[in-house]
């Protein structure tokens, strides 16, 4: 199995095609396979990079709370994409992985040539953040006693999720199995270390102002705790663009992988022809 060495732990990663590269960025509860519609579209054009992040077999699972985190994430993107020699890449993340992306792009702005950030910022509403962070407590105590099934159980009763079912039956119960094969305890700690102590995206204001990248923020319009933040993003982002995506939850990439794909198609020919530009 390929890996990618980064901060004391290896990085399980899988490439597909050739030319310019594409780095996928997964969410908490999926894994690089959560890509695959999107690898299997733009492998034809571009080189696709999806990793698993620490804490997800194959990477590897840490046992120490200090190996996991969201500076963590943001410098294993850097560090896959020195493994393999990729100078700058287009970076495509959702939910933790869209937090991630979207610190990269405030930490190595140098390494990234546009960034996607899909489902972004739960937890960073001011009014719901105690409710989110005493949330989050009780699922690292449910996974810890439970075993992953206890994140299959949730994402089974997740209205944000369960708009996925009702589209792609198949599909559904691919995300199902697939995140019952997560680890435990690296998704304990992951939600420990990552969701519970990143900052709400409204506290890195002044940083984003001065971002100058070529953003896409994505969000479907039923994913109710990203919503807020992904207006905040489109606003102050100087050449960000929103794109709701209507009767959509938290994963859009699944559950509408031709509309995302269109979509990130066209955002990222309009960078590399030098159209995606502010507004004057």
């Amino acid at each position: 199995m390929p890996y990618a060495p980064s901060n004391n732990a290896r990085l399980f990663y899988e490439e597909t095609g050739s030319g310019y590269p594409i780095i996928f960025v997964h969410e908490f509860a999926n894994d690089y396979r959560g890509w695959d519609n999107q690898v299997s579209w733009f492998a034809r054009h571009y080189r696709c990079i999806a990793f698993n992040a620490r804490g997800y077999p194959p990477s590897d699972v840490p046992t120490s709370d200090i190996s996991y985190g969201h500076e963590h994430a943001v410098t294993d993107i850097a560090s896959v994409m020195r493994h393999l020699n990729i100078s700058k890449a287009h970076v495509v993340g959702l939910s933790m992985g869209g937090f991630a992306t979207l610190l990269f792009g405030l930490r190595y702005p140098g390494m990234a040539s546009a960034l996607v950030v899909a489902g972004c910022g739960s937890g960073s509403d001011p009014e719901s953040r105690e409710a989110y962070l005493r949330a989050a407590t009780e699922r690292i105590n449910r996974i810890l006693a439970d075993g992953v099934s206890a994140i299959v159980h949730e994402a089974v009763h997740d209205t944000t999720r369960t708009r996925l079912l009702q589209k792609d039956p198949k599909a559904w119960d691919t995300y199902l199995r697939q995140l019952d094969e997560h680890s435990a305890v690296g998704s304990a700690r992951t939600l420990r270390n990552f969701q519970t102590k990143r900052p709400p995206v409204y506290q890195l204001e002044a940083e984003l102002k001065e971002l100058n990248l070529p953003v896409l923020i994505v969000t479907g319009d039923e994913d109710e705790h990203c919503l807020q933040p992904s207006l905040y993003l489109k606003r102050v982002i100087p050449n960000a663009g929103l794109w709701m995506v209507p009767r959509t939850g938290h994963a859009v990439n699944l559950e509408e992988p031709a509309a995302f794909n269109a979509t990130l198609q066209e955002f990222l020919s309009a960078v590399e022809r030098g159209t995606w530009r502010r507004a004057s």
